[in-house]
């Protein structure tokens, strides 16, 4: 019992959250796939859109062990870091090769199972985490952009899990264009990026309070001043690029016509400056998968964007 529980913890359960990106194709659409004339098919994508979550969570799991792996001298050195399962030795190197192994063909063979295209972009995600726990992560601006990456392919795989769905309109069945808005995939790589830079930054500032363990490579090659200047950046351009989705109702922006889904940038206007705020007060950024589930303001903030965007979504409904 104790081995299945450090098999589990080195998983990284408390990092799910990130996962749920996969569902951002799934809310963005609702307004096309819902259909009371057809529940089975409404079910039916909902099923897909989960599938390709537990997908999203089984590589990104193969992903930590990876990554413990590779960095398990550093983590024996690190105050915190070293209590993990494969660093303090619950986990020896062979089991944890064997169970990363067992995740990474689980997910490729349900990958396939949906589409090709599904397994493809579960590859891609396998091989920059694969490359950034070899290398990349050493890279300055490389390391971070690497984790942008890893966020948005997370928002393709859920928007081709549910693309070309068939459901039944008015007694024919139609296919659905399920894709979501390019402006969504430059929010989401945007977003992750602000909250990669806000994981260097908190990291930095631990560092300067603890010399007991081994600085990461990457660190010693970003500055404090450097990070802020590129956060101010990054964060201005997610708020601006979310406002101009929600006024682009051209092409496949699938937003109502009366820019009525501009009700929703307070929202997230509100959650950027909420990050910033406990990033710089409370130096919470290293972890910010915690904040999503302990901070209140977000976790309210998070539920009425949700509330907001899909009724505005349902009543702008053609």
């Amino acid at each position: 019992m104790k081995k299945f529980k450090q098999i589990i913890v080195t998983s990284r359960p408390q990092q799910i959250t990130k996962n749920f990106l996969v569902l951002i194709p799934l809310f963005f659409t609702i307004n096309i796939w819902f259909s009371q004339q057809d529940i089975s098919g409404v079910i039916s994508i909902i099923l897909k859109s989960l599938l390709a979550l537990g997908i999203a969570i089984l590589i990104s799991s193969a992903v930590y062990y990876i990554n413990d792996l590779t960095d398990v001298n550093q983590d024996k050195n690190h105050p915190v870091k070293k209590n993990r399962p494969i660093a303090n030795g619950d986990i020896s190197g062979k089991l944890a090769i064997t169970i990363a192994i067992i995740l990474i063909i689980t997910s490729l063979t349900l990958s396939y199972i949906i589409s090709y295209q599904m397994l493809l972009a579960t590859f891609t995600y396998l091989i920059i985490n694969l490359f950034y726990s070899l290398y990349l992560k050493n890279l300055v601006i490389i390391d971070i952009l690497c984790i942008s990456a890893s966020f948005v392919i997370r928002a393709i795989m859920g928007s081709i899990a549910i693309d070309y769905s068939i459901i039944t309109i008015n007694e024919n069945q139609v296919e659905l264009d399920l894709t979501i808005s390019p402006w969504l995939y430059v929010v989401t790589g945007l977003g992750s990026l602000m909250l990669a830079i806000g994981k260097r930054r908190a990291e930095m500032k631990n560092l300067e309070q603890s010399n007991n363990y081994d600085q990461r490579i990457v660190l010693s090659k970003y500055s404090i001043p450097f990070i802020d200047s590129i956060l101010n950046i990054v964060s201005s351009a997610t708020l601006i690029c979310y406002t101009l989705y929600t006024f682009n109702s051209e092409s496949n922006s699938n937003v109502p016509d009366n820019n009525s889904m501009m009700i929703t940038i307070p929202f997230v206007a509100f959650g950027i400056i909420r990050y910033i705020y406990l990033l710089f007060h409370d130096n919470k950024g290293e972890t910010p998968e915690k904040i999503l589930v302990s901070d209140l303001p977000t976790i309210i903030n998070i539920i009425l964007w949700i509330i907001a965007g899909s009724t505005i979504l349902m009543v702008g409904k053609n």
